[in-house]
C-alpha cells in the first residue's frame, strides 16, 4: 500500500499540526479528511487511507496533543471545541474543493460538530462509532470541577514508561482483540517515543483527565440538525464501546440525510478491522 508523506502546518489557533497525506489522483477534486479518536493519531488510518487515495486526496491530521502535533502550552487545557477550530483550519489550508469528512469515535464527535458549523463546506460525512459518549447531563457543577482541578496535579508526571515495543503491542492488542500482530506493531512503532527508561505513547497524558464540561446530547443535537450533506453512520458489530441501539437510533434521527451501516467482524476500531469494506462504504456516499 502507498505510504503517506507528512507535513507540518501552523494553524490560526496557534498550534503546529502534523498531518499525514496520501496525494491520490491529481485530477480529483475530493479530499477525504480522516479524524482519529481519543489517544489515537493520524497514522491509525494507515489501512483504509491508501484505499481512499485510489480515488482522491487523503489527509489524516494528528489532533492537538496527539501523535506529532503540538501539545497545548502551560496553563492550557483540551476543551472539545478546540479540536473543531483546529480542524476548520486544516481543511481551509489543505483540502480540495470537495470534502468527505470521516471521524472515528471522539473524532466522530469532532466531525459531527464541524459538519454543523460548516455545512456548506462538506460534500459527505461518515461517522464511525462517532455519535458521542453517554449523555452526561447533570454531571456538571462543583463535583466535576473539583475532580478536574485535582487531576491537574501530576497528570503528566505519573506516566510509567513501557520497557519495550513488544509491551506497547501487547497493550494495543489487549484492548482490541481483532487487531492483528503486524498492524499493532506498525501502530505501536509510529505512536510511541523514547524516554529515559523505555517508551511512552505520544499523546499528552493530560487527555486522560476529565474536563470540566460534560457531553450533552441536547447541545450536540443542535449541530447535527444543521448537517446538510449525505451522512453515513457506521457501527462495528463486535464493538464493546458503543451506546445502546435505542440511543444510537435516536441520535441518528437528528441527521437530516443519514443512513446506517453495521460492519460484521469489526469492533470499535473498525477502520483497522475492515478497511476494504469501510472504504467501499465511504465511496458509496458518491462524493
Amino acid at each position: 500500500m502507498t505510504a503517506p508523506t507528512t507535513r507540518k502546518i501552523h494553524l490560526a489557533t496557534g498550534l503546529d499540526y502534523n498531518v499525514y497525506e496520501w496525494s491520490g489522483p491529481a485530477a480529483s477534486e475530493t479530499t477525504y479528511v480522516l479524524v482519529h479518536g481519543f489517544t489515537d493519531f493520524g497514522f491509525g488510518w494507515c489501512e483504509v487511507a491508501p484505499l481512499l487515495a485510489e480515488r482522491g486526496h487523503v489527509l489524516a491530521p494528528d489532533l492537538r496533543g496527539h501523535g506529532d502535533s503540538e501539545w497545548i502550552g502551560r496553563g492550557g487545557y483540551y476543551h472539545f471545541l478546540d479540536y473543531v477550530a483546529d480542524l476548520d483550519d486544516v481543511i481551509r489550508q489543505l483540502a480540495r474543493p470537495r470534502v468527505t469528512l470521516v471521524g472515528h469515535s471522539m473524532g466522530g464527535s469532532v466531525s459531527g460538530y464541524y459538519a454543523g458549523v460548516r455545512p456548506e463546506r462538506l460534500t459527505a460525512l461518515a461517522l464511525l462509532e462517532g455519535l458521542g459518549p453517554p449523555d452526561m447531563a447533570g454531571t456538571d457543577g462543583p463535583t466535576r470541577t473539583v475532580a478536574w482541578i485535582d487531576a491537574w496535579r501530576g497528570a503528566r508526571d505519573k506516566v510509567r514508561p513501557m520497557p519495550s515495543l513488544d509491551e506497547a503491542v501487547r497493550r494495543l492488542r489487549k484492548n482490541d482483540e481483532l487487531l492483528g500482530e503486524d498492524l499493532a506493531r506498525r501502530i505501536a512503532a509510529a505512536g510511541t517515543r523514547e524516554v529515559f527508561g523505555g517508551l511512552v505513547w505520544k499523546h499528552d497524558p493530560l487527555h486522560t483527565t476529565f474536563g470540566p464540561y460534560p457531553f450533552r446530547v441536547d447541545s450536540a443535537r443542535r449541530y447535527w440538525e444543521r448537517v446538510t450533506c449525505p451522512t453515513l453512520i457506521v457501527d462495528g458489530a463486535q464493538s464493546r464501546l458503543n451506546l445502546h441501539e435505542a440511543e444510537r437510533a435516536a441520535r441518528r434521527a437528528c441527521f437530516p440525510n443519514a443512513r446506517h451501516l453495521v460492519l460484521d467482524q469489526a469492533g470499535h476500531a473498525l477502520q483497522r478491522h475492515q478497511p476494504a469494506k469501510l472504504a467501499a462504504a465511504i465511496f458509496s456516499l458518491g462524493a
